[in-house]
């Protein structure tokens, strides 16, 4: 006897083949049986022709910390999602060394959110125990951080790092990959990543090729300078042998609207080489960050404590005024060729301006009688430096075009957020895509549409035998109507589950069933099997 049969689905299995009519067997843990099915069970649920699909994996969010205070997951599982990778764009809260932890808190705070939590981690082996003894009900992955590596080693130190600080860093990597990491990531915009060449990167990641890791990068400029930075990335993934994935690639700035074509014929270009390199891409055309992105790198030279010291410098701030008056070379200026208008405060740290959330930057300046530049500064210094911005500064047709590259995978790069107006993407990324690119503009089919949220990121990252509807793989899956789903988190009011998904299956547990979460907390922490190469 079985223990759950999908029964009269239509089965969309992950590999973009055509859906074919069917029903699903589970037992434990496993997909046992696919076909025309006629076992008992102990329980049997008709899913009237819906679409029987393996669970959606976000392939890229910020739900490190997340997870401890919501080990539900609902926001995510009423999505379809059943795994979740962290540790992207150069941030993570593992590993760290005692001595640095507040630097490293303060550091990844503004992003992965504050928790409850202490924290009964230092190494990347730790947190990932750490996660799945918290019994999560969804599975999760990460990468090894470079932001957190750097910070343990060198703090937020401007400069080239030391042969014995090179040598530093590549244990800890080492370490992490050995406890299961997938990859190493870094955020080339944010600073520590900023401060660091594209040659000390490619000799760090030298240590990947011994456990097979992914290479994932936040890239340098995604404006004014994105195309060399998909060439400083593809150089460093070439000199170091690896393969490279690059996170939410876009177009970002008016002016630099339709290079996504150019940037897309750099991956290209490297493919028929013979390199490996893929990306990702959320389905939305803002993105969201920390305020403190918006400032010259150099303000954040030894951390957000040190950032605010300059602000509260007279001499100082009229430095940073000027550089965000103007384009700039070496890094990307976004609010010159975007405008002060297209940055809203999504999220506030202090209830005093609660009110402030989802306005944007131009309209709070001209309430406080400020320039626009001074007014981000003085927030900055009222919040400590934690405020969350949403920023709209891509063209639909650019996000278009990605959605539909065949070597792009969906994922949400989603922020966590227990306040204010988080980016809509937290809570309909998944469904968004079945709605609006497969059912409204048909640029995807829902095969194609599928894979991208399945196999491909499964494949990928290397999350194991998982993202197809096959016997024997795990018992991940996700049932939903492709003629009702639908996202409803909009940029005015984002907190609202999507609809359309009736039952979500995690590691064979029914995690969700009538939409309806069932307390099931089945979920583990993917570690990734190397094959070492010596």
């Amino acid at each position: 006897m079985l223990d759950l049969i999908l029964k009269n689905g239509r089965i969309v299995d992950g590999t973009g083949n055509p859906w074919f009519a069917g029903d699903v067997g589970i037992q434990g843990n496993k997909i046992v049986a696919v076909g025309q099915l006629h076992e008992d069970a102990l329980k049997v649920i008709d899913v009237n022709k819906q679409v029987i699909s393996p669970g959606f994996i976000d392939g890229h969010c910020h739900s490190d910390l997340m997870i401890f205070d919501y080990p539900h997951s609902e926001i995510k599982m009423r999505q379809g999602v059943t795994a979740e990778v962290v540790g992207n764009c150069g941030l993570a809260p593992a590993p760290f060394v005692p001595s640095q932890a507040e630097l490293l808190q303060s550091y990844v705070q503004p992003v992965l959110g504050q928790t409850k939590w202490q924290w009964p981690w230092e190494t990347v082996a730790e947190y990932m125990d750490a996660v799945a003894n918290s019994r999560p009900s969804e599975h999760m992955a990460t990468y090894v951080a470079h932001g957190a590596l750097r910070i343990a080693v060198m703090g937020f130190a401007n400069r080239p790092a030391t042969l014995p600080e090179i040598a530093q860093m590549k244990a800890m990597l080492e370490d992490g990959l050995r406890a299961g990491a997938i990859g190493f990531s870094i955020g080339l915009l944010y600073a520590p990543g900023s401060y660091t060449s594209k040659e000390e990167i490619a000799e760090l990641c030298s240590v990947l090729p011994k456990y097979n890791g992914l290479f994932s990068t936040h890239i340098r400029g995604e404006g004014n300078n994105l195309l060399p930075s998909v060439k400083e990335v593809i150089w460093i993934a070439e000199k170091a042998g690896v393969s490279l994935h690059i996170s939410h690639l876009k177009a970002a700035g008016k002016r630099n609207w339709g290079q996504i074509t150019d940037a897309l014929e750099l991956i290209e270009d490297a493919r028929s080489r013979g390199m490996d390199v893929t990306c990702d891409v959320y389905p939305y055309n803002a993105g969201s960050t920390s305020l403190t992105t918006i400032l010259p790198p150099w303000v954040l030279e030894g951390g957000i404590e040190s950032a605010l010291e300059v602000l509260r410098d007279p001499s100082l701030r009229a430095h940073v005024r000027e550089e965000l008056s103007h384009e700039q070379t070496a890094w990307d200026n976004l609010v010159c060729s975007t405008g002060w208008q297209s940055v809203f405060l999504s999220a506030m740290h202090t209830e005093s301006n609660r009110h402030l959330e989802g306005k944007h930057l131009a309209e709070i300046s001209e309430i406080r009688g400020q320039e626009p530049a001074d007014c981000m500064m003085d927030l900055l210094l009222e919040e400590e430096g934690r405020i969350s911005i949403v920023y709209f500064h891509m063209s639909d047709e650019d996000v278009k075009q990605v959605v539909a590259y065949d070597k792009s995978l969906i994922a949400s790069d989603s922020l966590t957020c227990d306040t204010g107006k988080p980016h809509p993407r937290l809570y309909g990324t998944f469904p968004r895509v079945f709605a609006k690119y497969v059912r409204e503009n048909r640029i995807l089919t829902l095969e194609q549409a599928v894979r991208k949220v399945t196999s491909f990121p499964v494949q990928r990252f290397k999350l194991g035998k998982r993202g197809l509807i096959v016997p024997g793989y795990i018992a991940d899956v996700a049932v939903f109507n492709p003629d009702t789903i639908q996202d409803h988190a909009t940029f005015e009011n984002p907190r609202q589950y999507p609809d359309g998904i009736s039952h979500v299956v995690v590691n064979g547990a029914l995690s969700l069933t009538g939409g309806q979460h069932t307390h099931a907390r089945e979920g583990s922490f993917i570690r990734a099997q190397h094959c070492c190469k010596h």
